[in-house]
């Protein structure tokens, strides 16, 4: 019974996210109110998120053979959940002029964070398939949920056929895999391999199968191709979720494979995620340079971010899994900041989102606090001191140095010297004079105060854990995954 009762506090995040499913669509049944549906959303997010204290007295504890919640899975439930209130907060301004039903995408909001929770806490490729899912299939909807959007639903078409064809290559890398291994946990898979199981190469065909639909999903090189197309036509809020929830969820369940999996230890494996890192942090990089939609530059942007944060996987050491903590909480914080910025100042139902970079001219004389706090993201984003960002790099460098992996090093250090060129480009347009014809951010209500708050909490956390940082490192290294001590 004890364990029975243990096991069901393990899953009380998911529990309240799904009752907050089921308490959107049940307020829509009896009346629609955009209020409301964000607000039943917040609460039972909120709820998880705090729920989260609960859990860590039960960690680690195997919940079914599919699932194992542990502190690692703990920590990055919190930064999804972080991550998805912060969205939800932001679409409650951006949809408030959309004539059209905005209930439903509260309901796909939760839904998707659902999917990330299971990715993230997933030990079996059974649940790695239905988390992965479950996280993309909702956002198939939130991409076109302006569908009167041309730009919308073409994103929103674009990102479903791809993502069904790379989860095609993950359910044919699992098939290999268990042809070769006769496993599918990642914990047996790897023993099966260390007691000599035959058909070698169709492991690593598997596993090569399963790295390029994962690559995919973080949108990295030579898989990128969609991203900055989806970035541009999913509304402001959907590019915010997508750029922090899914990319944390999936990256998460990446480390753990190849930390629980010896096979993914494979030193041809590893170069081949090594060239792939490096190829990200230049293609990101550079074209990002010629970009005049903030969308698009952040989307090419995040691209380098996860090539930087790819290097802690090529590295394998201990430190990666804590350098992995603190760069995916420091990025999540700091492009949810960016994002959110973006969302505030578009006024979509009166044309489309403010993306152009001419649209952020001179903002800092219009909406001071949202200025600052921009600029405050574009410095966090180039990793310089003082800031969580720079933070973030330092641990990669770390790791990257203490492996040996200097052509990697040379790679994050290049990289982040281009990207300063265009994320200072950004933030000095926001102090330019504002010409005459500009257009007008949205306009101030309730909505866009609570996204104002949100924004200063960010633009304060960034400073604060730039300053001092040893909280966020502490809990990180707190934060162990379950198998590897």
């Amino acid at each position: 019974m004890n364990d029975t009762w243990n096991q069901l506090v393990a899953v009380l995040p998911p529990i309240f996210t799904c009752l907050a499913v089921i308490g959107v669509m049940a307020a829509i049944a009896w009346k629609r109110s955009h209020g409301s549906a964000v607000t039943i959303t917040v609460v039972g997010l909120n709820l998880a998120l705090v729920s989260l204290l609960a859990v860590l007295a039960v960690t680690p504890i195997q919940v079914t053979p599919l699932f194992v919640v542990d502190d690692y899975a703990v920590f990055f439930w919190a930064v999804i959940l972080v991550a998805a209130l912060a969205t939800c907060t932001f679409a409650g301004s951006y949809f408030e002029g959309l004539d059209d039903n905005r209930e439903e995408f509260y309901i796909l909001v939760a839904s998707s964070v659902l999917g990330g929770m299971a990715l993230v806490a997933s030990h079996h490729f059974a649940s790695l398939f239905i988390g992965l899912e479950l996280l993309s299939v909702p956002l198939y909807g939130m991409i076109a949920y302006t569908y009167r959007e041309r730009q919308s639903l073409e994103a929103g078409f674009k990102y479903m056929v791809l993502s069904g064809a790379a989860s095609s290559f993950l359910l044919f890398g699992m098939a290999l895999l268990y042809a070769a291994s006769g496993h599918l946990d990642y914990e047996g898979l790897g023993a099966a391999v260390q007691l000599g199981a035959s058909g070698h190469a169709w492991i690593l065909m598997g596993m090569g199968m399963i790295l390029v639909a994962l690559t995919f999903k973080l949108s990295l090189v030579p898989f990128h191709v969609w991203t900055p197309d989806v970035y541009e036509g999913a509304p402001a809020p959907v590019s915010t979720f997508l750029a922090t929830v899914s990319k944390t969820a999936v990256f998460a369940l990446l480390m753990r494979f190849f930390f629980l999996a010896p096979v993914a230890q494979d030193p041809w494996l590893l170069t081949l995620v090594g060239v792939i890192a490096f190829l990200s942090m230049f293609a990101g990089n550079l074209l990002a340079l010629r970009q005049t939609n903030i969308k698009r530059l952040l989307g090419y942007s995040s691209i380098a971010h996860i090539g930087y944060l790819l290097t802690a996987i090529v590295a394998g050491i201990p430190l990666s899994v804590e350098a992995t903590g603190v760069y995916l909480a420091t990025y999540v914080g700091t492009t949810l900041g960016a994002f959110g910025v973006v969302s505030l100042v578009s006024s979509p139902f009166a044309g489309r989102d403010a993306a152009h970079l001419d649209h952020y001219r001179g903002l800092y004389w219009k909406r001071p606090v949202l200025a600052v706090s921009m600029a405050i993201m574009m410095l966090s984003l180039a990793g310089i001191p003082l800031t969580m960002g720079f933070i973030g790099k330092f641990y990669i460098l770390s790791v990257a140095v203490a492996s040996g992996l200097w052509w990697l090093v040379a790679g994050i250090i290049i990289g982040s010297g281009i990207g300063l060129f265009y994320y200072l480009r950004v933030m000095a347009l926001l102090f330019m004079e504002r010409p005459a014809d500009a257009r007008e951010p949205a306009a101030a209500g309730f909505g866009q105060k609570a996204g104002t708050v949100v924004i200063w909490l960010l633009a304060a956390a960034t400073i604060i854990v730039g300053i001092y940082p040893t909280w966020l490192i502490d809990m990180v290294g707190a934060s162990s995954i379950a198998g590897i001590g």
